[in-house]
């Protein structure tokens, strides 16, 4: 029953004795005595009398932000993002952009454990006050197993075993569109809408799923895989080992591979002027470009906008969600990339539904997977959404 309430407020925030004894079905005086318990051991808190129009005043609970803490890491192509969140949903550190270059070899994995138990190390909390740890890498997860089928499937033991035996630390692998759809429903963008589709636009094309306010994962987890729908007859082979995947005409690679085709054409860009050899050149660079006003930058996100597009008109006609949130890189282009795929769209899908659809930018940016990863952590120990 504790842990029911405890849940209670992870999920509704503060409350009252009297909405405790509603939701437990426990009379008063027990709830009263469950309270006590978890204000002696330091998880719960009085936070005094509420605001009242007439009457006696009850007195409002809640977690106490400081009884636990949980950890979030969102692993990217070129960095890594991780940050320590509170039981309240508070954003206690965080460190974008560490240097980091993700590789499906050992030593790659290796260095991410290595960040990690520097970034515990650095903290100013106790260790035992950790009670678990978010990863999120793009591909397959199994996030009820623990494996990971797209990096660092070396060993028998799941993923999640291995890096917690290095750690001390419980570990939860999830996909990074899903804890990015997750944290911006939880704390970003999201204000009343149940049904939503989260596009990351990244190297890779990715999609988290919110139906009917849960998170949906399918039937192993691999839920989402927006990219790999086979869109275009290009015989252009995808990273999955496919061809025409939606995601070779509309992603960061894409950009990259027609980037690399129009300066070999002649083409002029601020990107070459900073000096980095054409293999060296990051999406990141391309996003800066546009950002600063480059022609041939902006033209290229157009084009992969428009093919995108496409592709979310597709995902409109068959779940008719309330709000689309565009996330990833390329969304820090704000309009350069939200126009064109508004504009495809408007033109590819069935008005009926796009006209109740509406389109939103990621609200958390950067920091959206760190955010999710840390809610879905605290949602698992605490049994929510299971």
């Amino acid at each position: 029953m504790k842990k029911q309430m405890i849940a209670h407020f992870a999920n509704e925030g503060n409350t009252t004795i009297p909405e405790l004894c509603n939701i437990t079905k426990l009379s008063a005086p027990k709830v009263s005595s469950l309270l006590s318990e978890l204000i002696s051991e330091g998880i719960v808190k009085d936070y005094g009398k509420m605001d009242s129009t007439g009457g006696r005043r009850p007195n409002v609970y809640g977690l106490a932000p400081e009884s636990g803490f949980f950890i979030g890491i969102d692993v990217k192509k070129y960095h890594i993002n991780i940050g320590l969140t509170d039981f309240q949903k508070n954003i206690i550190k965080i460190e974008e952009r560490h240097p980091y270059i993700l590789k499906n070899e050992k030593g790659s994995l290796q260095e991410l454990v290595e960040i990690i138990n520097e970034f515990i190390a650095g903290l100013t909390i106790q260790k035992d006050k950790i009670l678990g740890i978010g990863i999120n890498l793009s591909g397959r997860i199994n996030y009820a197993t623990g494996y990971s089928y797209s990096f660092f499937n070396f060993q028998e033991e799941p993923l999640s075993k291995i890096i917690e035996s290095e750690v001390g630390i419980r570990v939860f692998l999830d996909n990074d569109s899903r804890a990015m759809a997750f944290g911006e429903y939880s704390a970003g963008v999201v204000n009343d809408e149940k049904n939503i589709l989260f596009i990351n636009l990244d190297y890779g094309l990715g999609m988290g799923m919110i139906i009917d306010g849960q998170l949906y994962y399918g039937k192993s987890g691999y839920s989402g895989e927006f990219g790999h729908i086979p869109f275009f007859d290009n015989e252009v082979i995808c990273n999955c080992g496919k061809k025409g995947c939606l995601e070779t005409e509309a992603s960061g690679w894409a950009a990259l591979k027609k980037l690399k085709s129009k300066l070999d054409e002649g083409s002029n860009s601020l990107i070459t002027k900073k000096g980095k050899h054409i293999d060296e050149i990051t999406v990141e660079d391309i996003v800066d470009a546009a950002n600063n006003d480059d022609t041939l930058a902006i033209e290229l996100i157009e084009g992969i906008g428009e093919n995108i597009g496409k592709g979310v008109a597709m995902l409109i006609n068959i779940f008719n969600p309330e709000l689309v949130i565009l996330g990833g890189v390329f969304a820090e282009t704000r309009e350069y990339i939200q126009l064109p795929i508004r504009s495809a769209v408007q033109k590819y899908s069935l008005s009926l539904m796009n006209n109740d659809t509406t389109f939103k930018l990621s609200k958390l940016g950067n920091q959206a997977g760190v955010v999710g990863a840390c809610l879905l952590v605290r949602n698992r120990l605490l049994a929510l959404d299971q």
